[in-house]
């Protein structure tokens, strides 16, 4: 089983819902880390304000720490690699980075050129 570790910034809660403002990317990505979870990937992760002892005491994520300070957070870890540092990556990158298919897309629609659904047109 693969495991997927995410090292987040100092923040108050990892959902991106709290606070005075939301903040659509880590929404998005808390719910590709719940995906991945759902997929049966083992999935850890630690906020530096609530777990400074997980960071510490990982051996690629404290380096990463000394060499960048916390710029290189969030640090994406597969099977203790560092796979991607001071981002949240897109959901597709997720699946690469651990050898998964790719998610499916969701479908688009079509928009008709006079804003008005026809019939038989698959947009209603």
């Amino acid at each position: 089983m693969k495991t997927f570790q995410v090292y987040d910034p100092p923040m108050c809660c990892s959902s991106g819902v709290c606070g005075p403002e939301v903040d659509p990317k880590l929404v998005r990505f808390s719910a590709d880390f719940h995906w991945l979870a759902n997929q049966g990937v083992a999935v850890e992760r630690y906020n530096l304000s609530q777990q400074p002892l997980e960071f510490a005491g990982n051996p690629a994520v404290k380096s990463a720490l000394d060499n960048d300070g916390t710029a290189c957070l969030p640090l994406i870890l597969v099977n203790g690699n560092i796979v991607s540092k001071g981002r949240y990556p897109e959901r597709d990158e997720l699946a690469r980075f651990l050898g998964m298919d790719e998610p499916a897309r969701p479908a688009i629609l079509p928009v008709l050129g006079d804003g008005s659904c026809k019939p038989g047109s698959g947009c209603c």
